[in-house]
């Protein structure tokens, strides 16, 4: 079940590949639902569950979509699975999906999303599929977790809404960096995530 193929599917996104660092996907919501660590998580499993079912579903059907249609019935699928998501969120931590608002919506447009269900899932089985969505789900998140911890940490001195830095510090003149809730430190802490994974990868440098 896990042959060298697709042990690279799951495995490879979650650094070598990962849609993130490497073919700089996603962004736009890497730097809206990362000020802290719960909408992030949150955020970072739905897409992970709608990537690998609809890879799997796309898979399934691949030899009957026509190909003049192929982007409207992925997005179809897409749009079934974040609905069902999204009502899910609402049924089971409201608050959450009023924090993430459009965002849960705007799965649909996710780059990265798209891409794997073009690239991957049209042209392979849906066992390896599944895999593949799964380990790109989960690279996007591994990023969306590390920029939502950072953010969180020293923008607010929480990490999942628990207090972290002591009240010792604050107390002896510490204060919070409000410039780290705000979108353009997600940039820059991606950029220095990025910064990091390249120079330990220096081949990607060559690509």
């Amino acid at each position: 079940m896990l042959s060298k193929k697709n042990k690279e599917a799951l495995f490879n996104p979650l650094s070598k590949d990962n849609p993130v660092l490497v073919q700089i996907l996603g962004i736009c919501s890497t730097l809206a639902v990362t000020a802290s660590m719960e909408p992030a998580i949150v955020m970072g499993i739905s897409v992970i569950a709608v990537m690998a079912l609809s890879n799997v579903i796309i898979s399934l059907i691949r030899k009957s979509i026509p190909t003049t249609i192929r982007i409207i019935v992925q997005l179809v699928v897409v749009a079934a699975l974040v609905i069902i998501v999204q009502q899910f969120l609402i049924a089971f931590d409201y608050d959450v999906s009023k924090q993430l608002s459009v965002f849960i919506g705007l799965i649909i447009t996710n780059c990265i999303l798209m891409g794997r269900l073009e690239a991957f899932a049209l042209n392979n089985r849906p066992w390896p599929s599944f895999l593949d969505g799964i380990g790109n789900g989960l690279g996007y998140t591994i990023i969306l977790v590390i920029v939502a911890a950072v953010r969180e940490l020293f923008g607010s001195g929480s990490l999942m809404g628990f207090q972290v830095i002591p009240q010792w510090c604050y107390d002896h003149g510490y204060e919070n960096n409000g410039l780290m809730i705000l979108p353009p430190m997600a940039l820059i802490t991606v950029a220095c995530i990025i910064w990091v994974h390249r120079a330990r990868n220096p081949e990607l440098m060559e690509n």
